[in-house]
């Protein structure tokens, strides 16, 4: 399917929202229910039962210097000694899971994400995947995906070289932004040779997949600045590009409250760098894949996509259906057939639970039919961009449009806004709807007028 999209400056102006993508439904903040270790061995046991596939999720919640766009909960410091004792810790958390799984099953895909991952140094690492191989059947093929977020101040040649030989093959770069203005504003200052050094560390060591992150909209950015950045990133030629917005929101993440409102861009500013970055891209032969990615026409998702072999989970993307994920550390994502859960964000309470050997506290939800419905229709609209009313009638028993008949008014609107093309059967994004997705995905999220009560930990500095 081509997955080219094009801009309109309409559209933008009436769907372009500030909200966080889909990369899990529900978002972990809406995790809010206790889940107890009972529920967690239960799932754990059924998906053995049925030989699912399983994903694991490995969380790092610590970073040696403060971002002040962070939206992740993390803890700030330069002592680097706590890695240890949240490693023992996180090795306690594998040796009580482990033994609940199918030993047999080859893990496809692992990805470890914070905080910073390589907060934790070589000898850390190796003893991480090490205890990891122990326990799993981690697969030595480049067939799987094994992936990791770096912090290009964080990583060198020598990191790289360790992490290859450990098994990844996949990295995630969190750029953000390279002028030099916009960096101090977010206290992340790294130039454009640390960028360049790790991919080419990554290509010479012979990883199957880069992926670099930016961020529009950061203070002190002008169309101009953001130009730059992404016209250097593209000579980089990653297999993947996301296009994050930022999200000024003091109120929940402190830390941004070192960021002066008045330097963040206006929008027709976001509006101008969203749209020369379209251009920029489609230029340089990418393509919208959804939820901010973009990626080369034969990127493993973008061939995926076409075959209609793309799927969501809790660790974004994947091309592995029917696949549970299993996560470990304070923060990590699991999902387990139909029990969705976030351990608990407070890693010293998740130390002590572990190092005591119970399982950390953990939040989350069990899925019911409303709930698998709704994350179909959003699993299609956001690897597809679109729906096909009748199969989903088929498989719930429904008639679409009466089901959802409170929702079906702004879908009309939608259609006659040209952001989408609605009928009695299915549901097409246009190609220049296709980046305001996440306004047709919020129609049918049964948790966003919910409260969220459980705040959970954020940016600490220490």
């Amino acid at each position: 399917m081509a997955t080219n999209t094009s801009w309109n400056a309409q559209l933008f102006s009436r769907y372009h929202r500030l909200h966080a993508q889909y990369h899990s439904y529900p978002a972990p903040e809406h995790a809010q229910y206790p889940i107890s270790a009972f529920e967690r061995y239960s799932a754990l046991r059924s998906s053995r039962a049925l030989q699912r596939p399983l994903a694991l999720n490995i969380n790092i919640p610590f970073c040696a210097n403060a971002c002040y766009n962070c939206t992740h909960k993390t803890t700030i410091t330069k002592d680097r000694s706590r890695s240890t004792a949240y490693l023992q810790s996180l090795e306690h958390e594998i040796r009580m899971l482990a033994p609940h799984i199918r030993t047999a099953t080859p893990i496809t895909q692992l990805h470890i994400g914070g905080g910073t991952p390589t907060f934790l140094n070589s000898l850390e690492l190796r003893q991480l995947m090490r205890c990891l191989q122990q326990h799993f059947n981690i697969v030595s093929h480049n067939f799987c995906n094994y992936s990791i977020d770096i912090d290009p101040r964080e990583t060198d040649w020598a990191t790289m070289g360790v992490l290859r030989d450990i098994g990844f093959n996949g990295i995630h770069i969190m750029v953000q932004a390279l002028d030099a203005q916009v960096q101090r504003a977010i206290n992340c200052l790294h130039t454009v040779e640390h960028t360049q050094k790790i991919v080419e560390a990554a290509r010479t060591l012979q990883f199957r997949q880069v992926s670099i992150s930016l961020t529009y909209g950061l203070p002190k950015q002008t169309p101009q600045a953001w130009n730059t950045t992404l016209s250097e990133t593209l000579l980089l030629a990653p297999d993947r590009i996301r296009l994050q917005a930022f999200m000024h929101q003091p109120e929940q993440y402190p830390i941004q409250q070192r960021i002066v409102a008045t330097d963040i861009p206006s929008t027709p500013d976001l509006a101008l760098m969203l749209s020369d970055s379209l251009e920029q891209l489609a230029n340089a032969g990418y393509r919208y894949i959804g939820m901010d990615y973009f990626a080369l026409a034969d990127d493993e998702y973008s061939t995926a996509q076409e075959d209609g072999a793309l799927y969501c989970g809790p660790l974004g993307y994947s091309t592995c259906a029917s696949s549970d994920t299993l996560g470990f550390g304070a923060g990590a994502i699991s999902q387990l057939g139909e029990l969705y859960y976030c351990t608990s964000t407070d890693h010293t309470a998740y130390q002590s639970a572990c190092n005591t050997h119970q399982l950390p506290a953990a939040y989350g939800v069990r899925h019911n039919a409303e709930h698998n419905l709704r994350k179909d229709i959003l699993d299609g609209l956001n690897t597809q961009f679109s729906l096909d009313f009748k199969t989903i009638e088929q498989r719930y028993h429904i008639d679409f449009q009466a089901y959802f008949s409170k929702e079906w008014p702004q879908l009309q609107r939608m259609h006659n806004d040209g952001l989408l093309q609605l009928s009695e059967d299915s549901l097409h994004m246009t190609p220049q709807g296709r980046l305001f997705t996440l306004a047709v995905c919020q129609i049918f999220d049964q948790y966003l007028a919910q409260p969220t009560l459980k705040p959970g930990v954020r940016t600490q500095v220490i």
